[in-house]
């Protein structure tokens, strides 16, 4: 068995890190702020997909990502934590699966996180932003990981919070399980799977019980 972890909502909660980062790249900008609930409901989108619905004009957007980054690298440590029972699931995963994550995060960032919380040893594929050309929702960053488990394993599963993920997954042909950890509500997940738990520790227990 495969097992691919998204990471914002589903291991992860670095909705203070994110917030932050936006408002300090609107402060350098000198533009007027966007209340915190339009950000989060963007969350799962790439950088330049959310500037781009939060108003920020084409050819200033990759001005703000930069910005963003640069301040996000200085504080996602401190300003991040693994949601409850993440730590569990990825050792409990480990023990029956191999393990990828698939995330719309800077693929770097995400590795400096993941080993900041001891657990980027129990994974043996990250596919960020920067791997991909097309992001979720598309099937690539899935069939990339996929790639590289070098691997003709049929029994792939997909983890994460949004619909992001699970679109993604549907347009890869693999399995999706919808956990309510993070910041797509159940009445949404459940537009694209009928398979959606509280967390991703729930989530790992149903797929070890249909070993």
């Amino acid at each position: 068995m495969i097992i691919l972890f998204d990471l914002d909502g589903t291991l992860i909660d670095s909705t203070e890190a994110i917030l932050e980062s936006f408002h300090n790249s609107f402060d350098v900008h000198n533009i007027q702020h966007v209340n915190d609930e339009k950000i989060k409901a963007l969350i799962g989108h790439p950088l330049d997909v959310m500037y781009r619905e939060l108003g920020i004009d084409e050819e200033k957007v990759w001005d703000f990502v930069q910005t963003y980054k640069e301040h996000y690298r200085e504080i996602s440590t401190q300003k991040t934590v693994l949601l409850p029972r993440a730590k569990e699931a990825v050792e409990l995963a480990k023990s029956f699966a191999s393990l990828g994550i698939v995330t719309t995060k800077t693929g770097k960032y995400s590795q400096i996180l993941m080993e900041h919380f001891g657990l980027m040893d129990k994974f043996d594929v990250l596919i960020g932003r920067e791997h991909v050309t097309h992001p979720k929702p598309d099937a690539e960053p899935i069939l990339k990981a996929l790639e590289a488990f070098n691997s003709d394993d049929k029994d792939v599963w997909m983890i994460g919070d949004t619909r992001m993920d699970l679109l993604s997954a549907k347009n890869a042909g693999v399995q999706s399980i919808g956990v309510t950890s993070g910041y797509d509500t159940e009445d949404e997940l459940k537009k694209l799977t009928n398979v959606i738990f509280n967390d991703a520790y729930e989530a790992i227990q149903y797929l070890k019980s249909r070993k």
